[in-house]
């Protein structure tokens, strides 16, 4: 457990947790210095891990994601094979588990569904281009795949893969429905992170369709189901959902909406969330 003061200057509201990482993508050289001591970031991911497994919201999530992979065709057995695949997954935008106390318990709530669903580790990649080099070294030393390319969410699928998202700028999101916009692909994507309905909310409509159009066409036909957590993890878990795209209500949208596959480009973003392909930094290279 973290010191009372650690855990206290995280206590924040659904705005300030959104913003914390927001400030630190678009700034990455503010990011925490290195740890000295490595051990001791992995002992606290690990206690983070059985303090949430000992929290009732963490079995909603368990099942909650269970019946999702189930329902799209995956097991959840040790092979957690379909067909010939293994079921991928990916987290984009964690954040500073080593010195940001919402990231180190988002980190430890992954680690354990992937233990519930016995989803082996090594098949998640991970990125966020403010991971230091020992932060880095962990999450290998813990079995993930370390991405060196920043793919500013624009990862296409071609079976059910898991999104793991928490707390992520909109553009992320709309990045992903970009590369991903057909009725046949979408249903294949899965997603725990902010709810797009919340997104749409604190949103001028008029911003939100021209800014965020992916976004702004599939809120309405998303299946979202609100992901519960208890009162302490408020700021670490607020506003998160388990997203998917079924099929039959993709079907109804017009037609015409698929065929507008003009790449998102943010160009009236002043405000933007995320850290773009083309803003190298120091942190880009610490991953490799």
């Amino acid at each position: 457990m973290e010191s009372s003061g650690e855990w206290q200057c995280v206590r924040r509201g659904k705005r300030a947790a959104r913003r914390g990482k927001a400030d630190q993508s678009r700034n990455p050289t503010a990011a925490a210095p290195e740890p000295a001591d490595r051990e001791r970031d992995t002992r606290r991911i690990t206690e983070a891990v059985n303090e949430l497994r000992c929290e009732d919201f963490w079995l909603e999530w368990r099942d909650l994601l269970s019946g999702c992979l189930v329902g799209s065709g995956c097991s959840s057995s040790k092979e957690n094979t379909v067909g010939e695949w293994q079921l991928e997954c990916v987290c984009y935008g964690l954040g500073n588990f080593s010195s940001c106390v919402s990231a180190r318990y988002q980190l430890a709530m992954l680690l354990l569904l992937f233990e519930a669903l016995q989803i082996p580790v090594g098949q998640c990649s991970m990125y966020d281009p403010v991971f230091t080099v020992t932060e880095c070294e962990i999450l290998k030393e813990l079995g993930f795949t370390v991405l060196t390319e920043n793919e500013e969410g624009k990862r296409a699928v071609c079976h059910p893969t898991f999104f793991y998202l928490m707390h992520c700028g909109k553009a992320l999101y709309n990045n992903l429905l970009w590369s991903n916009w057909s009725p046949q692909v979408l249903p294949n994507v899965i997603v725990i992170g902010n709810s797009f309905l919340g997104i749409q909310e604190r949103m001028l409509q008029r911003e939100f369709e021209r800014d965020y159009n992916f976004l702004s066409h599939i809120v309405n036909v998303c299946e979202e189901t609100s992901l519960p957590c208890s009162q302490r993890f408020m700021d670490v878990f607020n506003d998160s959902a388990l997203i998917q795209f079924p099929a039959d209500k993709l079907q109804k949208l017009p037609e015409s909406i698929w065929t507008d596959l003009t790449e998102p480009q943010y160009q009236h973003c002043h405000d933007l969330e995320i850290i773009q392909r083309g803003s190298r930094h120091l942190q880009d290279d610490k991953c490799a």
